[in-house]
């Protein structure tokens, strides 16, 4: 940059490192920082003056310029009055204040000029990176394809159902093990790559905060900042918000609950999305809210996006569950009661779908009810009736859409996915010490690794030490009586194949943390709360869970634990399987009694109540979550893209020379895996790697069982960077080769122009135009010659382009007569690629809004704010893209000789 005496507010700058922001405004400079405000994205920026990747724009006589109205001209003469600039057009004087904010700014053919060329490879290398970038930023996939996790259908389903739209605020309710994190952070990937979400703030219950930020990390490269008081006041200056200095925010609901000075200032920080992990604690009633509800219930109002994550969004009852949906949409859910009377309907429209997709029609009774309703219905059952069995997959979705609940909540259950191990309960009456009993159940076991869950912590202390006295075992704790540290070191040790045999947990272990390795599970006392039981179970019962799972409960005859142990097991089959509608089973049973003189009779009783309940959601409200939550078909065709993205070898190949030409040195280890080493890097802005190197890998299978191997895609920040990095510099833009034993004798000039669309980063308009490049080639007489295969470095060879320089008609005449040509050419392509993406855009919102409009008639979880804003950004997008911009990227000179 310049020095601070030359920089005042008004000039106007451009981003190196960012161009695709368009003309800067600054705005100010002091204390060695200056401000910026990009106005075509509606961004401001601030950054350290020797440091900061600015470029003045400076225009020359010559040039042409063009005006915020939009008329170009050709400038006479350049004035500079109080540091500013005026460009003389004629009559016309132009403040440097009036040019167009997405004016562009790049010219290769300078270096071209001034004999400035690079290698022929780095040409090539560039112009690959052109095409690479614009698949990436286009891609439907786009950040999905990047997370280290299996391509699980009913995951991608959700997250590709949910990131889809606009403001996504939903309610994730898979059962426990399903894997709800993993879609929430798909969902947040995906937007937050595309520019939909740069502030981030995860709210989490104390305990699982380092596990969230490992998992962040190790699954999607995400370095997430751990806020607490502690760093609160190491980052708090004089009126300063330390929630500022983080884009992506890790935080403890408790933390802020209990502070109300940190829940102010996190509330007034502003995110794009906020995501609450095991919402259900939240606790809410008609009469008051606890701090915490009332701390996210605030930062919901003021966020845009929103994900609330439960595999219990029934534990609290109706009341709980309104409470859930009420911070979705306070506007829509005000009434308790109505929502109740809601769910009456859900049976009606769970039959009608489940007779659709056995290849019937909609019964008489299904047509009055629907029909009269919905427009649509009615033209779907019109078309089915004539013998259009493509119908019939629309007027499904169009059923749960206008009727059913799955805009606002996604729930999968196992009984829905099928394919997962049997669970085998192992009840034992004993009568000797259960201390002499679980020493006998681990000397049976051998080597197996067991999960040991109770209510207490000193229940948990007092089992350890009675254990050690007994027998001599490797043996891990977990209780709130430990710090957030010692806990996560204690599950790695339980993790680790030669580290502990046994982990013995409080209660707090029974949520949230995964230790699907291990098979057995000993539940040594038992929760009084039937979904508390699934909660302990689910800590091995999840995904990636090969084995069948046992588990063992102790208990003495006659005492509570053989109540609990007999009625969970007889009464409501809740060991062996998952259980549905715990509190409507509780409300039906009038609550679990604190004695019971008759326990045959109460199992009875209870039995028949799991049935009714089991019997009605499978029938209601769980059979449409299921059918709303998992949509095989949209899942499979996501799959297949990031499969693909996965197996190509022409990416894998791009990458290893884009690395190569930063000096990064790769060693390959095995096949499709490689070790990165910093070697001899021509850049200080590329990622900084570890001293002894990166294990990469490009196989998917690989990465998912060596957590030392890191998985490598478009989607990872060394993948990412390295593509900015090399077309946001001046590498490889301006080359001149020799074609020895060309078709014809002559001169070649081959440009690569991008259409580029400026626009603020939530319009997310790279999936309607991203960058892209327009190949152009012309010959000496200006006869396009871009339909003639293109020649790579390969088989050029180096020349001397001063030669062609010398000559005073090519600088002169020839070269900006073919480059003004091959401009002229690209323009009127770039008319039809504009007019293409302008059409799909207004025609995919336009199906869109048409969609919720007739949704919104006659079901109200579609709102007027969701609609209107669908329109405004598709009013947006049409002009952002109509008035895209045509910028020169890259030019070579090829000579040819016959």
């Amino acid at each position: 940059m310049q020095t601070i005496s030359d920089i005042a507010p008004g000039q106007r700058w451009i981003s190196e490192t960012e161009p695709e922001l368009g003309f800067g405004i600054m705005l100010k400079v002091e204390f060695k920082r200056v401000e910026l405000v990009f106005p075509a994205v509606s961004e401001q920026r601030v950054y350290a003056l020797d440091s900061a990747p600015l470029r003045r724009v400076i225009l020359k006589p010559g040039e042409e310029l063009e005006t915020h109205d939009g008329d170009t001209l050709e400038i006479d003469d350049v004035i500079e009055r109080e540091k500013l600039l005026i460009y003389v057009c004629g009559e016309r004087e132009i403040e440097e204040a009036q040019l167009a904010d997405t004016m562009s700014f790049s010219r290769p053919e300078d270096r071209l000029l001034a004999g400035r060329v690079d290698d022929l490879h780095t040409y090539d290398l560039r112009v690959d990176a052109l095409q690479r970038q614009c698949e990436v930023m286009k891609s439907p996939v786009r950040g999905f394809v990047g997370g280290r996790v299996d391509l699980i259908p009913h995951q991608m389903s959700i997250a590709g159902e949910v990131s889809s739209r606009l403001a996504p605020r939903v309610l994730l309710a898979d059962e426990v093990g399903l894997g709800k994190t993993i879609e929430a952070c798909l969902i947040m990937h995906r937007l937050h790559l595309t520019g939909r979400a740069d502030r981030v703030l995860i709210l989490v219950p104390e305990p699982l905060l380092h596990q969230w930020f490992v998992e962040l990390l190790r699954r999607f490269n995400l370095l997430f900042s751990l806020f607490d008081e502690e760093r609160c006041q190491s980052l708090e200056g004089e009126g300063e918000n330390p929630f500022l200095d983080s884009q992506l925010v890790l935080c403890s609901v408790n933390f802020l609950a209990d502070n109300p000075n940190r829940s102010q200032q996190v509330i007034e920080a502003g995110w794009d999305m906020l995501i609450v992990d095991e919402a259900h604690h939240l606790e809410w009633s008609e009469q008051e809210a606890s701090p915490a509800y009332q701390m996210v219930d605030s930062l919901a109002r003021r966020t845009e996006s929103l994900l609330l994550l439960t595999a219990t969004p029934r534990q609290l009852g109706a009341e709980g569950h309104f409470a859930r949906l009420r911070l979705l949409d306070p506007e829509r859910y005000v009434d308790l009661q109505k929502f109740q009377e809601e769910a009456e309907q859900y049976e009606a429209v769970a039959e009608a779908v489940g007779r659709l997709q056995a290849g019937e029609p909609l019964s008489a009774e299904d047509r009055a009810l629907f029909t009269a309703q919905s427009e649509r219905v009615h033209d779907h059952c019109l078309a089915l009736d004539g013998g259009d069995e493509s119908a019939r997959e629309p007027l499904i979705r169009e059923l749960l859409d206008a009727f059913g609940t799955g805009r606002v909540m996604f729930r999968n259950t196992r009984t829905a996915l099928q394919g997962f191990p049997e669970r085998k309960v192992n009840l034992v009456e004993i009568e000797q010490d259960h201390m002499q009993w679980l020493v006998g159940l681990l000397q049976s076991l051998g080597e197996e690794k067991v999960l040991l869950i109770c209510r207490t912590r000193e229940l948990a202390e007092e089992i350890s030490e009675r254990l050690q006295e007994i027998i001599n075992i490797k043996c891990g704790h977990f209780h709130e009586g430990m710090t957030l540290l010692q806990r996560d070191r204690s599950a790695a040790y339980f993790a680790e194949p030669d580290g502990a045999r046994i982990l013995i947990c409080s209660e707090i272990g029974s949520e949230g943390r995964n230790f699907q390795f291990a098979h057995h599970l000993v539940l040594f006392d038992l929760p009084e709360d039937p979904e508390l039981l699934e909660q302990r179970i689910g800590r091995l019962d999840r995904i990636g869970q090969s084995e069948t799972i046992n588990i063992h409960v102790p208990y003495e005859k006659g005492t509570r634990g053989e109540f609990l142990a007999r009625w969970y097991h007889e009464g409501l089959d809740a060991f062996e399987h998952s259980l549905h509608g715990a509190t409507e089973i509780l409300k039906e049973l009038g609550g679990v009694p604190e004695s019971c003189d008759d326990l045959d009779a109460f199992i009875a009783t209870s039995k028949l109540a799991r049935e009714k309940v089991s019997q009605q959601l499978q029938r209601g409200y769980d059979r449409l979550l299921e059918l709303n939550s998992s949509r095989p078909g949209k899942a499979a065709e996501a799959i297949d893209q990031i499969s693909s993205m996965d197996d190509s070898q022409i990416s894998e190949s791009f990458l290893l020379r884009l690395w190569d030409h930063f000096g990064l040195h790769v060693e390959e280890l095995v096949d499709r895996s490689y070790l990165l080493l910093p070697g001899h890097l021509i850049t200080d802005a590329f990622p900084a790697l570890p001293d002894d190197g990166l294990n990469v890998t490009f196989d998917r299978t690989r990465a998912l069982s060596r957590e030392d191997c890191a998985f490598m895609s478009w989607d990872h920040p060394v993948a990412r960077t390295a593509l900015d990095l090399l077309l946001t510099s001046e590498a490889g833009n301006a080359s001149f080769g020799v074609w020895e034993g060309a078709p014809h004798k002559g001169i070649l000039v081959e440009t690569y122009a991008v259409v580029e669309c400026v626009a603020p980063a939530k319009l997310h308009s790279d999936r309607f135009l991203p960058v892209t490049p327009i190949r152009v080639q012309v010959d000496h007489s200006g006869a396009d010659r871009s339909d003639d295969a293109r020649v790579d470095g390969k088989t050029l060879r180096v020349g001397n382009l001063h030669k062609l320089l010398d000559q005073e008609k090519f600088r002169r005449k020839m070269l900006p007569m073919m480059l003004g040509k091959s401009r002229d050419i690209a323009t009127l392509k770039m008319k039809d690629i504009v007019a293409a993406a302008v059409a799909e855009s207004d025609a995919k919102l336009g199906v869109e809004i048409d969609r919720l409009v007739a949704l919104g008639e006659i079901n109200d979880h579609v709102s007027e704010e969701e609609i209107a804003a669908l329109r405004v950004q598709r009013d947006a997008l049409h002009q952002a893209i109509s008035k895209s911009r045509l910028r020169l990227d890259s030019v070579r000179i090829i000579f040819c000789q016959p």
